[in-house]
């Protein structure tokens, strides 16, 4: 007799579980949310490495991690498999945005293009030349690189916070600004912080890639597949002496964007598959076999339906969002005051470059670059994108955070150096995101009433 009342108790336990599991799906990729989960491991870091337990925070990082079978075992420091191997994930997300806005999106139109493309450019040369021209020693000017990088996560997630308000195409035009600022930055680091190649690493790196192009030909769909030849090209890079975490960009480049068997022929497999475990559900006695095979080519199915570049990425951000790049942040972020000579005349020049550089280099070369294309006809403004929202994608653009924290720990060696650009980097980013919801709010509060912020129709 009670049956019934548990079948149905536990149908509605089920739905709620559904519905929890869906929420929190949707919750995690909320950019807005990402960036505080970024933004609390930072501030963490800080605290901590300011704390009576700021040495157990140093020897956690510098604690050695050990990989290896028998005789063969790799001994790296915490912070270096975090910083060359968990970031390489990292890349590979970035690299697999950059594929698909060339295919589909910001990107793929070369007219289009041509503004996001100056104004990245604008906000690369202008902070550069800032930092330069406080920083002329030789040890110092390492750091040029610093204040030209975007951290995507931080401006797009501010850029949430104003609400949906902001119209669309201002966003696209800063997610175009900070890829195209991501392929500037990678390229930075592949010529000027990889150290002299060693042949034989790149002929490693290449046997990882002639795999990859192997594995795609024979139509391999399984991410899963790709690993090994993904760490073939990573050992390859690091033994060349160029920056590992490179394997990721070049993995994502190569990712296809269409399905190996096409979507109709994955929907007639689909189809096929639910009426075969329909049938074989309905037959007596029932064929556990049948369903398994069935279910089998509808799993593969499903896979084929969403191109393999969109279907990892998607799979991979939550990761990146709440492991990869928390983890980058809370073991480089903890700047510890302590330890910061910022009596040193070299110290103070490179915390101011990177501070200027990103709070003012940053926007300044974000608007002349677009003015000047528009002025000369290189381009027009989106629609619905006013000059004061492109001074707000320069303002969110001088967030520089993982990227730039990230090329600090490959321009300095010097342990006082890297801690005033870190400080300067967070100190860059706070005043950025800080400048920039204030700009954005009186923006929008100045905006005419009934300007669409959204194209017709979006959700």
């Amino acid at each position: 007799m009670n049956a019934r009342p548990l079948s149905r108790a536990r149908l509605r336990a089920r739905l709620v579980s559904e519905r929890a599991f869906h929420t929190l799906q949707k919750f995690l990729h909320i950019e807005a949310v990402s960036g505080m989960a970024l933004l609390a491991a930072a501030l963490v870091a800080l605290v901590w490495a300011n704390s009576p337990a700021a040495q157990s925070y140093h020897d956690l990082w510098h604690a050695p991690l050990s990989f290896g079978i028998g005789p063969f075992v790799v001994s790296k420091s915490l912070h270096f498999w975090i910083n060359d191997a968990l970031m390489t994930v990292f890349f590979l997300v970035v690299g697999m945005e950059i594929r698909r806005e060339i295919h589909e999106g910001a990107l793929a139109d070369p007219r289009s293009a041509m503004l996001p493309i100056a104004a990245a450019l604008g906000g690369v040369a202008v902070p550069a030349l800032i930092y330069l021209a406080l920083n002329g020693a030789p040890v110092q000017r390492d750091g040029w690189a610093i204040p030209t990088a975007t951290d995507i996560a931080f401006a797009v997630g501010i850029l949430a916070l104003l609400g949906k308000s902001v119209p669309i195409n201002l966003r696209i035009f800063l997610l175009a600004l900070a890829i195209i600022d991501d392929i500037v930055a990678i390229l930075i680091i592949a010529l000027f912080y990889s150290g002299g190649l060693d042949y034989a690493g790149l002929g490693i790196a290449a046997a990882g890639i002639v795999l990859v192009l192997a594995l795609q030909v024979a139509g391999i769909g399984s991410a899963f597949a790709y690993v090994v030849p993904g760490a073939i090209l990573w050992v390859g890079l690091l033994k060349a002496g160029a920056h590992p975490t490179l394997a990721g960009v070049m993995l994502g480049m190569m990712t296809p964007v269409l399905g190996f068997s096409g979507r109709e022929r994955s929907l007639s497999i689909a189809e096929g598959a639910v009426d075969a475990i329909r049938r074989a559900a309905s037959s007596s006695p029932v064929s556990a076999e049948r369903i398994f095979a069935a279910a089998q080519r509808l799993r593969i199915a499903q896979r084929e339906l969403v191109a393999p570049v969109t279907r990892v990425q998607m799979t991979l951000h939550p990761w990146v969002a709440y492991i990869v790049m928390p983890l980058f942040a809370l073991a480089n972020a903890g700047v510890s005051l302590d330890g910061l000579d910022l009596g040193r005349a070299d110290a103070q020049h490179v915390l101011a470059g990177v501070l200027l550089a990103l709070v003012v280099g940053k926007p300044v070369g974000v608007v002349l670059a677009t003015w000047l294309m528009v002025r000369f006809g290189g381009g027009s403004l989106p629609a619905g994108v006013s000059w004061t929202g492109v001074l707000l994608a320069g303002l969110l653009a001088g967030i520089g955070f993982t990227m730039s924290i990230f090329i600090g720990t490959l321009a300095f060696a010097d342990p006082v150096l890297l801690g005033a650009a870190k400080l300067g980097v967070l100190l860059a980013s706070a005043t950025a995101a800080a400048a920039g919801l204030a700009w954005g709010t009186a923006m929008l509060r100045r905006a005419p009433a009934g300007v669409p912020a959204r194209r017709p129709g979006a959700s």
